[in-house]
């Protein structure tokens, strides 16, 4: 469910760009929807801390070295994502498998719908993160490159407004979660144009700078996260960080904020997609 590191300049104008002359067919079947866990979380989340693993094999992509493992057959679930990442500095990079808890927990307080459950385990003494292999989908890199840009598909045209919400709510995440790592292995897609995010072990530090330029504005996401405070996000995701991470998510809310404010200035309401 990682890959290797991609640079995406094609990612921060993605929005803007997605270009109807591109139009192919879904990625996969229209009916292949992948998140299957939305409204049975607590089911999916109870499954992968206690189903057994019957077998485990590496992935052959992704700087963080994950494993796949396979439940027995009959289960909720076919495989998890296994991320047994110690908290620490690797390669000039912070790391810890208690970041992919804290985005998915973050993900489900902001009604967010994009990553996969993801749950605190051990697996053969080692304690990390399990994080539902999501399928059936496709990365970005695997369908060449941003959906509507080079070679890569477009959304059939029933599907664009409700895909570019999907990018805008991304990058604001990203933004938020201090996600050092967006490439074009990490975004993913189903048959039926749902964007998925994955592989966050590299976000939630106490960086300032935000991931990317944001253009438009998703405004009920937007609010979710002007309501933010270390009161609401304490419950969520205290467990999985420090108080100097927690705060960094509040001060780059802020930047954030600082970015809208000047673009309202400039553009009105139409900063806020319809």
């Amino acid at each position: 469910m990682t890959a290797v590191r991609t640079s995406l300049p094609a990612l921060w104008l993605l929005v803007a760009s997605v270009s109807l002359a591109a139009q192919a067919p879904a990625p996969a079947a229209a009916t292949e929807c992948a998140q299957v866990w939305i409204g049975h979380e607590a089911e999916y989340e109870a499954f992968l801390k206690s189903a057994k693993v019957a077998s485990m094999k590496a992935v052959p992509v992704g700087v963080t070295k994950p494993s796949r493992a396979y439940f027995a057959p009959g289960g909720l679930a076919e495989s998890m994502a296994w991320k047994a990442i110690t908290p620490g500095l690797k390669n000039g990079f912070y790391e810890s498998y208690r970041s992919e808890i804290a985005a998915y927990e973050l993900d489900k307080m902001l009604g967010l719908q994009m990553v996969p459950p993801t749950v605190e385990r051990q697996v053969d003494s080692s304690t990390g993160a399990a994080v539902l292999w999501a399928s059936p989908t496709r990365s970005f890199k695997e369908m060449g490159g941003v959906p509507g840009q080079a070679k890569s598909p477009a959304p059939p045209s029933a599907k664009i407004a409700g895909w570019t919400r999907q990018l805008v709510r991304a990058k604001m995440f990203d933004n938020l979660i201090g996600n050092k790592d967006p490439n074009l292995g990490n975004w993913l897609v189903d048959g039926d144009w749902h964007l998925l995010l994955i592989d966050h072990s590299r976000s939630f530090t106490s960086m300032k700078p935000l991931v990317h330029k944001i253009d438009n504005v998703d405004r009920g996401l937007w609010e979710k996260f002007l309501a933010l405070d270390e009161a609401s996000l304490q419950p969520a995701v205290g467990n999985w960080m420090g108080k100097g991470e927690l705060r960094a998510v509040l001060e780059r809310r802020d930047k954030m904020k600082e970015e809208i404010d000047r673009m309202v200035k400039q553009r009105g309401e139409t900063v806020f997609l319809p």
